[in-house]
């Protein structure tokens, strides 16, 4: 397909443009793509932002042309170049952008719309399921808050869940990919596991959401999302722990809210990075400090002299401008710890 693509594309440019659509969207149904990826397609390769809207099955989706997800909903302008679901229907697919249709934009439409007819069908309770129990776009279905409650019964009845029994969703990010999951723009990846069920992945990072019933699959994943940030690569520049559960979290997920993705850091996170720059073994030492339950226990996991401790932490005072061994201070040191992570973890 590439080569003939280049054949045409000296030939002829627009009809090289339009083989390349369709090798793209060959491949992502092959990968069994789901929705978002369909539409981030589209987006992406017609240079404007892209809308799936299918009242009907409660699904609006929307994807600027550098492939962010934002949502919108607001009303479709006649003049955007649009393609239905099934002929003869109503318009679903949607590229914001005003001007003459183009070669490329008629095959994005074609190829986007014929894709995400049949995922909805499989996903979303308009044919019968087939196929195997890994289906990311299963997996992006009964994730998704938006869907309609039959839409999310069906995909975890694909997936082998119990509609009547408990899920919890996972996120990860590193580590190799042994379990179906569905992975995402933003780099993390997302599965589903009945509860009872495995045990977590044992590498990378993951953020454990709560057993919750099927239906409540969504509120799970959230939480799972928030965990992943409070997560560690555990060397020395990135110390903390590699599997967080939510429901350990408490109200320290509150500070997810506070350290939004895209803030600047707080004072104290910067103060640490100004701190570890000029101390390489000032993060591991702070962080023993604030996760043991003594100050002669972080010495004898950091392998270190109690006397030898003291002096790292009374050198970390003059770094910080904080104390860090009294309670007050101990507290301001876990916090700007946490926000740390939060910070350096954008989802």
């Amino acid at each position: 397909m590439e080569e003939l693509a280049g054949r045409l594309a000296a030939l002829d440019p627009d009809a090289g443009a339009a083989v390349q659509v369709i090798a793209y969207f060959d491949r992502l149904v092959e990968g069994r793509a789901g929705l978002e990826a369909l539409v981030r397609g589209a987006a992406v390769l017609s240079g404007c932002p892209a809308r799936l809207v299918d009242e009907a099955r409660r699904v609006r989706l929307r994807v600027e042309a550098d492939g962010r997800r934002r949502d919108e909903t607001g009303p479709m302008r006649p003049e955007w170049p649009s393609a239905p679901l099934i002929p003869g229907g109503a318009p679903a697919v949607w590229l914001e952008r005003t001007g003459p249709r183009t070669v490329v934009d008629a095959m994005v439409l074609e190829r986007t719309a014929s894709a995400a007819r049949h995922v909805l069908d499989r996903t979303r309770g308009r044919a019968p399921v087939h196929g195997p129990a890994d289906d990311p776009a299963l997996l992006e279905t009964v994730l998704d808050p938006t869907a309609a409650e039959a839409a999310r019964l069906h995909a975890a009845r694909g997936l082998g869940l119990d509609p009547d029994g408990q899920a919890r969703a996972i996120a990860l990010r590193g580590g190799p990919q042994k379990q179906p999951s569905l992975s995402l723009a933003s780099g993390e990846r997302a599965l589903v596991q009945p509860v009872p069920g495995p045990e977590l992945p044992h590498e990378g990072r993951v953020g454990v959401g709560p057993a919750v019933p099927v239906l409540e699959l969504p509120r799970s994943w959230s939480a799972a999302r928030t965990a992943l940030r409070f997560t560690a690569g555990g060397s020395d520049q990135d110390p903390g722990p590699r599997v967080v559960h939510s429901e350990g979290l408490g109200t320290l997920a509150l500070l997810a809210a506070v350290v939004a993705p895209g803030t600047e850091p707080p004072p104290d996170v910067r103060a640490l990075d100004q701190a570890a720059a000029a101390s390489p073994w000032l993060l591991p030492t702070l962080y023993a400090v604030s996760t043991s339950p003594s100050r002669r226990t972080a010495a004898t996991e950091l392998n270190v002299h109690h006397s030898t401790l003291q002096d790292r932490l009374a050198h970390a005072e003059s770094l910080l401008g904080w104390p860090v061994r009294t309670p007050h201070g101990q507290l301001r040191l876990q916090l700007a710890l946490a926000a740390r992570l939060l910070t350096r973890n954008q989802l």
